[in-house]
């Protein structure tokens, strides 16, 4: 499909303009896309997409979208300052006004005629100059249920998709900004961003802030931004003696630094109020990065997941409450730092550029073809252990004794014991099957192999391992209980052989410990294990966590952080034994998001048997530094259910090139 873009893009000064290159970059890998921010597009396109934003940068995509109708992606719910630029600015009062009975009927046009007299300012608030551009677009694309009512409500019948605003996700660097405002770990950090305008709530958030500053003198707030010249910013932070406490950063350059400032927080302030819908890209990059936030509760925002932001009401309870939550999450940095931690999964999950693209993408067939659009499903929560339980099927238990009578060999009972610990959890994270059920385990040693079909009741049981692609070995194995289980066994290369089964095959598959031991093309592998199941169907995997506890520790005391980093010797090597690659669970999740999974297990926990140091200091080092404290076990435990295809065969986090 060709699709022509017309939105300003950077340098332009423009949130929208930030936003349409990441989408871009996105869609760009799904459809034939042509960016037009001046001249027009010298192919025709399938349809149009226009990003129309409330300021002159639009001009152009607002005028290209009366001429050339598609689909308009409002961005906010008032066009007043964008119509008054193309109208006032151009002393085209005669235009002004015509937009004006337009939109809002005789009324609006007699309050216009005294804005050309110059009696009054322009009615910004009440006529929200929609209704022009809506009665041409073919459909109309919006982040907020918020802005599509309102577009109902000036009289758009078409279809409408709501889209979620994408998410940046960038690794903060909390203490290299932090070191040039002055501030050690230990501070507490609040932060205001963006232009500092009155309708951001910045004097009641002073005021609040005042009253923590009493309660803790060490607490500290940054505003980033340009005041605006109605806030008197400085007569105010001076009247609310707050001079050393707060700091005017100003207008800050480049998106690195404000990245930079922004993950140096503890907490975001993103407050407004009035607002027309906006969706705040500073919000979106404070939750990709992992910040708490307190957002007004109000509009779009008001639909945010209560538990990723905390609400701020408009009325007269605003500013105590604003005093309450500062308060919560100076004297507990940690229950900001788990808000904020949810809040990076769920953007990780829903508000994704990939997710977006194909959304974009749908929706625009769906138009052009004339087809109806079926909107998505609500959002879903982040996952917790708790949530997940939930989700999964009743877990079945496996005795370790029971496990223990097929460990037969005398060498095979030492590996047994070291790993019980890791076989129990594989066992009770894997969905149970039913005789009509077919399960894969990849990199089989039969260890918990007969349990799959002998305790969790899969019809059909199939192993697989390194070796020539085609070769079958069929294995047997008895208990000393006196159980007999007979599987077969497929060997192949998993990061460059076809698997040898139909799409669609198993309902589950196991990977447990060999991810790690890949060493050129892990998604081949997750690509495959897509394949291969059926819709729904899961995906269970467990590999070492390379942001382990112990990992830190060996590494803070100058020792390798991996499980098994250690070359074999030749005359004894296996194939593929020593582990090539060590995963962090952040990655896990990214790792199953990309090859088309929607995780609901994500947790960590013991790995092998083995003695350990204390690691006590090494969490309290990294709660000292604010820095995440949870999923620090030894192994990582995940399950995934298959949602889709492939959504990107070779992510920049894990390849290059």
């Amino acid at each position: 499909m060709r699709v022509a873009m017309y939105s300003p893009m950077p340098p332009a000064m423009s949130g929208i303009a930030d936003y349409s290159e990441a989408l871009a970059g996105a869609l760009g890998r799904r459809c034939d896309l042509d960016v037009v921010t001046g001249a027009e597009p010298a192919r025709q396109p399938d349809i149009a997409l226009y990003q129309i934003g409330n300021n002159p940068d639009h001009a152009h995509a607002y005028e290209s979208a009366l001429e050339r109708p598609g689909v308009v992606v409002l961005h906010e719910a008032n066009l007043h300052h964008l119509a008054a630029a193309l109208t006032i600015r151009r002393n085209d009062w005669d235009a002004y006004l015509r937009e004006v009975e337009f939109d809002g009927g005789t009324e609006a046009l007699e309050y216009a005629r005294r804005v050309r007299a110059l009696e009054v300012g322009p009615d910004y608030d009440g006529v929200p100059m929609l209704r022009r551009i809506l009665s041409e677009a073919r459909g109309l694309i919006a982040h907020s249920d918020y802005v599509i009512a309102r577009a109902r409500e000036a009289g758009f019948r078409g279809p409408a998709a709501r889209i979620p605003h994408g998410a940046w996700i960038p690794e903060p660097h909390p203490m290299v900004f932090r070191r040039r405002l002055g501030l050690d770990e230990t501070t507490p950090l609040i932060g205001t961003f963006g232009h500092l305008k009155p309708y951001k709530r910045i004097e009641q958030s002073l005021r609040a802030f005042r009253r923590v500053v009493r309660c803790d003198p060490r607490a500290r707030m940054i505003l980033g931004g340009e005041p605006h010249p109605e806030l008197p910013l400085d007569d105010l932070i001076k009247s609310l003696d707050l001079r050393e406490s707060v700091r005017v950063l100003g207008r800050i350059d480049g998106i690195s630094d404000f990245t930079g400032y922004l993950g140096a927080c503890d907490l975001v302030l993103n407050l407004r109020y009035p607002t027309v819908g906006e969706t705040s890209g500073t919000l979106l990059r404070a939750f990709g990065l992992g910040r708490a936030a307190l957002v007004s509760d109000v509009g779009a925002f008001a639909e945010f997941p209560d538990e990723v932001c905390l609400k701020v009401p408009v009325n007269g309870r605003e500013e105590g409450l604003l005093t309450e939550y500062l308060q919560l999450f100076t004297a507990r940095r940690d229950l900001a730092a788990a808000m904020g931690a949810r809040a990076k999964t769920w953007v990780e999950q829903e508000c994704n550029w990939d997710r977006a693209a194909e959304l974009y993408l749908e929706f625009l067939e769906c138009v052009a073809a004339g087809r109806t659009w079926v909107q998505p499903s609500a959002p879903a929560r982040p996952v917790t252990p708790a949530a997940a339980a939930d989700l999964a099927p009743e877990p079945v238990r496996v005795e370790p004794a029971y496990l223990r009578t097929w460990a037969l060999e005398e060498e095979a009972q030492d590996y047994f014991e070291t790993h019980l610990t890791r076989f129990e959890k594989t066992l009770a994270i894997t969905p149970p099957g039913a005789p009509g059920s077919r399960i894969l385990e990849m990199g089989a040693y039969m260890q918990i192999t007969p349990a799959l079909r002998l305790k969790l009741g899969y019809g059909e049981v199939r192993g697989c391992y390194y070796g020539p692609l085609g070769r079958v070995e069929r294995k047997t194995a008895e208990s000393t209980e006196g159980e007999r289980f007979e599987c077969e066994i497929d060997l192949f290369d998993a990061e460059k052989d076809r698997f040898p089964y139909p799409d669609g095959h198993f309902h589950t598959v196991l990977c447990c410990e060999l991810i790690e031991h890949l060493p050129t093309d892990p998604m081949f592998l997750m690509a495959e294990a897509n394949r291969i199941l059926a819709d729904g169907g899961h995906l269970v995997l467990t590999t070492p966590n390379i942001a382990s506890l112990r990992a830190l520790n060996a590494m803070l005391h100058g020792f390798h952080p991996g499980f098994f980093p250690a070359y074999l010797r030749p005359e004894a090597a296996e194939t593929n034994a020593r582990h090539n690659r060590e995963y962090a669970p952040r990655e896990i999740y990214s790792l199953f998001n990309d090859a088309g999974f929607t995780v609901t297990l994500l947790e960590t926990g013991p790995f092998r048997e083995i003695p350990s140091a204390d690691l006590h200091w090494v969490a309290h080092l990294l709660a000292r530094y604010n820095l995440p404290t949870d999923q620090r076990g030894d192994g990582i435990y995940a399950v995934g259910i298959k949602t889709g295809p492939v959504r990107n065969r070779f992510p920049a986090w894990l390849y290059s090139g």
